[in-house]
């Protein structure tokens, strides 16, 4: 299917590009790796490496001839890959080195960040899925842009306690073994419940095996074209809100279209999906906490928050599904505490941003928490998101960091898209006991619905 754009959208493309932080997010080529398992982790390794170093070969150059020819700007060039814990069936216990493989490939094509070294566990493990997840801390602390996820509930299967548990030590160990950097591994590590198989963004992306050999997606972004948006429309009731928002999601998707098609014909692979999420950055006027405030909120954080997100997911789904016959992955809005200027400046709580997970993208997303905090508590914070999602039949998700040294107050640098996180306070009473049951919390009534 051919697309256009008519003089006045390439006006407002153009302006919204210049002047409001509009951007292309993400490229991301989604690759099987399902004919690399050989049971043998040398082999694997190696057929992992070859098979993305031939299939991503132009992934970049494709996008950064985009980028010159339409004057858009392409932030990310990714991979996400087959859940290694498919694969690796007989490898072994020890899986870091298909881990290294992916990095050694992912910096011979160019890519920023390759997502898949993960596995899905809502209703238990296989030999390959403890290998993988046993393997998750040394493989984040020993590679650079390898991205780690675990999937521990679904609105189908429940919530696997037992797995939940594990991430909580999962995660402890990957930030004491990058203690020198903050806890850098767990930037790169998340904890899904109703993981989608077509997510273009890290650290959560994997190829799913209902997806093809090979398929491109997009990612795109432009918390600062809403807020300009928003601006014009200052004092209107929220009809109008609602009704600027799905105009500018519309306008927003429409480029993200345009890159998708270019991109899957050039790479000569099918187009897969556009990702509509609102995806912050660091920079000052490319925030969703201040989209959230141009509504009308003193602070982010401050009552009606959640409300006012509410209305942002749902507007940004309306107006980018009339947009792009494909719209997939996790679009909406993406509260990444970190990553946006607006969420580390407000007057944020853990708990009450658990509160806004219920009605946004994902879950809790870059949160620093002291580095004393203990597994169990870590697990069940895990455990809460997962309820989230299962009962609401919609994604959720933890990535949250232990910053060893560091207590509330103090603050940690990641760098680049990663920002700088607040240390944030966490309740100290105890869930040893819960988190120790172990065992399946039950899917809910309404996921019976043949």
């Amino acid at each position: 299917m051919s697309y256009f754009l008519n003089t006045d959208e390439i006006v407002q493309t153009i302006r919204m590009i210049e002047q409001e932080h509009l951007d292309v997010r993400t490229i991301t080529l989604g690759l099987s790796l399902l004919d690399c398992a050989t049971g043998d982790i040398k082999r694997t390794a190696d057929k992992v490496y070859e098979k993305i170093c031939r299939e991503a070969h132009d992934l970049v150059p494709v996008g950064e001839a985009i980028e010159r020819e339409f004057g858009i700007p392409i932030v990310n060039k990714r991979v996400s890959v087959t859940p290694v814990a498919l694969i690796a069936g007989g490898c072994g216990d020890d899986l870091v080195p298909i881990a290294e493989a992916m990095d050694r490939a992912a910096r011979e094509v160019g890519v920023n960040y390759i997502g898949g070294f993960s596995a899905l566990v809502q209703k238990g493990f296989t030999t390959g899925d403890r290998s993988l997840i046993a393997s998750i801390p040394e493989a984040l602390a020993r590679t650079e842009r390898v991205c780690a996820s675990v999937n521990v509930g679904s609105t189908r299967a429940g919530i696997n306690m037992d797995a939940v548990a594990e991430m909580g030590r999962t995660v402890k160990r990957a930030a004491a073994l990058t203690a020198a950097q903050g806890g850098m591994a767990c930037a790169k590590l998340v904890v899904f419940a109703n993981a989608v198989e077509d997510n273009p963004f890290m650290a959560g992306a994997f190829h799913g095996v209902g997806e093809p050999e090979c398929e491109v997606h997009v990612g795109v972004s432009g918390p600062g074209v809403v807020q300009h948006a928003l601006q014009s429309v200052h004092g209107q009731p929220f009809d109008v809100v609602a009704e600027t928002v799905k105009k500018t999601a519309f306008r927003i998707t429409r480029m993200g279209q345009l890159v998708a098609q270019e991109a899957s014909a050039r790479l000569g692979v099918p187009f897969g999906i556009v990702d509509l999420s609102l995806a912050p950055t660091p920079a000052v006027g490319d925030s969703v906490a201040a989209v959230l405030e141009e509504m009308g909120l003193e602070s982010v954080g401050a009552p009606g928050t959640t409300a006012a997100l509410a209305l942002l997911n749902d507007a940004v789904k309306k107006g980018g599904v009339m947009a792009s016959p494909h719209v997939g992955g996790l679009s909406g809005a993406f509260i990444p505490v970190s990553e946006d200027a607006g969420m580390i400046a407000g007057r944020l709580t853990i708990e009450k941003l658990e509160a806004m997970t219920c009605v946004c993208s994902v879950g809790l997303d870059m949160i620093a928490v002291p580095g004393d905090t203990t597994a169990e508590t870590i697990s069940a914070i895990i455990a809460d998101e997962a309820a989230i999602g299962m009962v609401n039949n919609k994604t959720t998700a933890v990535r949250i960091i232990p910053a060893p040294g560091k207590t509330v107050g103090d603050t940690v640098a990641f760098g680049g898209l990663l920002g700088s996180a607040p240390v944030m306070p966490v309740n100290r009473c105890s869930a040893a006991e819960f988190i120790a049951r172990g065992g399946r919390i039950p899917a809910p009534l309404h996921s019976l619905k043949n």
